[in-house]
């Protein structure tokens, strides 16, 4: 893997969010891109017989508006990687039926919206760590968070994924903080890998 791959793979999975396929089309071109691509989080050796990711199935009930509430006051999560610990802002709060859910900025360089979330699925079916509903930071526009007018998001729960780690002992990814993980399940999106 080297940086032009490492462009490449942002480039697709930003262009990937950002197309108007539907969520299992969507789905499909991922789980492509995973098996092809060579900076997939997936280890090289389980690529050739790489069939799909799991998931639950398309929940229409897992697609919710939540008003915002201002946040504020940083926090800094350790990656346990070379990034080491990397600084958040917070945004807003997302009032969301399962809980409430900050809204991070990532104070590194270009910055970016972060949405970490661990739910009662976490490793009862889903990442044990905990998924992700956006990262900006990584090309995840659109899908998972869409910002609304009038101090509102869409949040579509259908399209929570796993961090890099959860692939790969080799990635070193930041999980939810305590204040992002709530009580209920969350039966959408991506299932465990293993």
């Amino acid at each position: 893997m080297d940086d032009l791959d490492l462009l490449d793979w942002r480039e697709r999975v930003a262009r990937l969010h950002l197309s108007d396929l539907d969520l299992t089309g969507f789905r499909t071109a991922r789980d492509e891109l995973f098996r092809t691509h060579p900076c997939s989080p997936l280890p090289p050796a389980d690529r050739a017989g790489f069939t799909g990711l799991r998931w639950y199935p398309p929940d229409p009930g897992a697609v919710v508006e939540a008003p915002l509430r201002p946040a504020s006051g940083a926090l800094g999560i350790n990656t346990g990687g070379p990034d080491g610990v990397v600084r958040y802002r917070r945004v807003a709060v997302a009032e969301t039926p399962w809980g409430p859910l900050t809204l991070w900025w990532i104070e590194a360089y270009g910055g970016g919206l972060f949405l970490p979330v661990r739910d009662a699925t976490c490793g009862a079916g889903s990442y044990g760590g905990g998924r992700y509903l956006t990262d900006t930071v990584k090309g995840t526009f659109g899908r998972g968070l869409t910002v609304l007018p009038g101090g509102r998001v869409r949040l579509d729960a259908n399209y929570l994924y796993n961090p890099s780690c959860a692939y790969d002992d080799r990635w070193a990814c930041p999980l939810a903080p305590p204040e992002n993980r709530v009580d209920v399940p969350i039966r959408a999106g991506e299932l465990a890998y293993h």
